[in-house]
This record gives C-alpha cells, sequence and structure tokens, in this order.
C-alpha cells in the first residue's frame, strides 16, 4: 500500500508493525510478525513429505502477518522428494528448494539452508515428518522477542506429547542428555527437538561456527549460541512421534555419531588438547570412523590467513577450527 500525505511505519522487531496516517495507526494494514525463513532438509522423504508440506502452507498462508518462504533441502534424495516438492510449489509460491545430489547429512543440510539467512529476520526449522505441527512453530515465533533463540523442548512441563517415542528413543535421549549436560553445563532440557527459531544476526555471527552434519548438529548451533553470548530460550512444545523414523531404524549407529561428534565440540572449546590431538594427525582416524558409521563428515573450518593470529575457540565469534 503506498503512502499518501503524512505516514510512517511504526514498531519493533517482533512486535506489532502499523501504518500512521497523521499519527493515527491504520491497523487494517498491520504487519505484526517478522519476516520468516522455515527451513525443512529432507532426505528420501517421498512418501510423507507432501501432506507435511501442504499443511504447513496452508496454516502459515491463511494465519501468518508476516513474509513467509519455506525452504525444502534436499540431502542426497534417492527418491522423487524433490518431485513431490515442485509439486506442492505449484500450489504455493513461497514454497521452493535446494538440492544436493550427495548425501551431507541432516547437519549439513541445515548448514547449507542457514546461508539464506539474510533473506528474513527470523529462521526457523523443523523435521519432514510432520512431528511438529506448524502451529507449534509459530508459537516459537511469537516468543521471538524474548530472546535470540527460542526451542521447543519435549520434556519441560506444559509438552504435549500425542504420541511419545518409543521407550528406546526416551531412554537413550536421557543419557544423551546427561553427556551434552556434563559436557557443556547449558541446563536445557531438549537440545535435539527439530523445532527452533533464531533471530538473523545471531544466525549470521554463528554460522562460520557450525561444523556438526550429523544429528547432532543442534548441540554444535546451542554450544556456539551460549559461547557467543546469545539468549536461547527453551519452552514447552507439541510433538507427535511419527512411524518411519530414521533415527529409530539405526539406533545404535546413530547415537555412537552423536556422541562422538559432540566430544569433538567440546574438544574443540579445549584449544590444547584439540591442537594436540590435531598435532597427532588423527583426521585420517576420525574419517575412517565416520565411515565405517556411515555418517557425514564433520565441515572443515574457513582457510586460515597466512601470517595471522587465531583468537581461541572460546572468545564470542571465533570459528572453531577444524
Amino acid at each position: 500500500m503506498p503512502c499518501r500525505g503524512r505516514c510512517r511505519w511504526a514498531g519493533t522487531f517482533g512486535g506489532a508493525w502499523s501504518l500512521e496516517f497523521g499519527g493515527v495507526a491504520d491497523n487494517s494494514w498491520a504487519v505484526t510478525e517478522p519476516s520468516l525463513l522455515l527451513l525443512i532438509p529432507a532426505y528420501n522423504e517421498e512418501a510423507r513429505i507432501e501432506p507435511v508440506l501442504r499443511e504447513y502452507g496452508r496454516y502459515f498462508q491463511d494465519n501468518y502477518r508476516g513474509d513467509f518462504q519455506l525452504v525444502v533441502v534436499l540431502n542426497g534424495c534417492r527418491d522423487n522428494t524433490r518431485g513431490v516438492v515442485e509439486r506442492v510449489a505449484k500450489d504455493f509460491s513461497f514454497i521452493s528448494l535446494l538440492d544436493f545430489p550427495d548425501p551431507i547429512g541432516k547437519g549439513g543440510a541445515l548448514i547449507e539452508g542457514l546461508k539464506l539467512a539474510s533473506k528474513a529476520e527470523v529462521i526457523g526449522y523443523v523435521d519432514a515428518d510432520g512431528a511438529s505441527p506448524p502451529h507449534a512453530l509459530h508459537a516459537l515465533v511469537r516468543r521471538i522477542g524474548a530472546a535470540d533463540c527460542v526451542i521447543g523442548s519435549r520434556w519441560l512441563p506444559g509438552a504435549v506429547l500425542h504420541q511419545a517415542q518409543p521407550w528406546v528413543r526416551r531412554f537413550t535421549s536421557r543419557c544423551f542428555h546427561l553427556i551434552v549436560e556434563s559436557l557443556f553445563w547449558m541446563h536445557i532440557k531438549d537440545t535435539q527437538c527439530p523445532c527452533k527459531v533464531l533471530r538473523r544476526p545471531a544466525v549470521e555471527k554463528i554460522h562460520p561456527a557450525l561444523r556438526i552434519a550429523d544429528l547432532a548438529f543442534d548441540v554444535n548451533l546451542l554450544v556456539s549460541l551460549k559461547r557467543a553470548g546469545f539468549t536461547i530460550l527453551e519452552v514447552p512444545t507439541e510433538w507427535t512421534d511419527k512411524i518411519g523414523s530414521k533415527v529409530s531404524a539405526s539406533l545404535f549407529r546413530a547415537s555412537l555419531t552423536m556422541f562422538l561428534s559432540v566430544v569433538r565440540v567440546r574438544l574443540v572449546y579445549w584449544p590444547r588438547v584439540y591442537r594436540l590431538l590435531r598435532a597427532l594427525g588423527l583426521e585420517p582416524l576420525e574419517a575412517w570412523v565416520y565411515g565405517k558409521l556411515r555418517a557425514p563428515l564433520p565441515r572443515p573450518g574457513p582457510p586460515k590467513v597466512r601470517g595471522s593470529t587465531p583468537a581461541g575457540p572460546h572468545s564470542p565469534g571465533q570459528n572453531p577450527p577444524r
């Protein structure tokens, strides 16, 4: 709507924006929510991603008062996931995709998707199985004014679990939580819930520190946010465990990979130990272990500038070394 006469935009980030004429707000044209980019990593999701995309498309088309984009990041798909996404995108112009022919891991897909952070004020992500309904993600966006990152939790009082995970998954989840808490002391009950939203400045600041390409990506993300001084708010969420989970199908292998990855993140923030291990030339062993686990290797850091002396990895905003 063009401005005629005396008019201006008024409001704050994440709050209500309205068009004012001569100091009188015209709320009929109010844009009450920040621009949102939603990422959905997908690996061979041909059978179940279409209803998820249509549910998110319809919900945000009808209920979101702000710019909205949904990007599916295809991670080495061998089925027709791309064709399904393209079919749905014909009905929702705000849905698009990134296609990586070779497997790069869920974390790798999100690292690539987060490169698009400049396109929106808030960036979020959910899984392709629809375990997190669209209104649950929307609820997190509504809280983004309270923190730099808002994450859903299945383990806080008030969480709504329509279908809980199998007891084996719940047991391994709590064991993983104890390991993460003992290593990083973040006091977060559910680091792994794939329903998170972040402010753009936080994403852009920590993106160079994101290395973990497997399912432990979330720990890498949250540790990087904490180390850079950003705030994290954990709130109860709504969740439905879905049949066909790729984690349940390879639980031992996925759990071991995640354990190795969080130990690696911890070592990065112990500079002397990390430099000693690097000096021993253990990269080939690391590659062999991840290869045996059929897991994506952690990503390399940016190239070092000759003659520069990098700060320690504990410094806010510092890129942890590879």
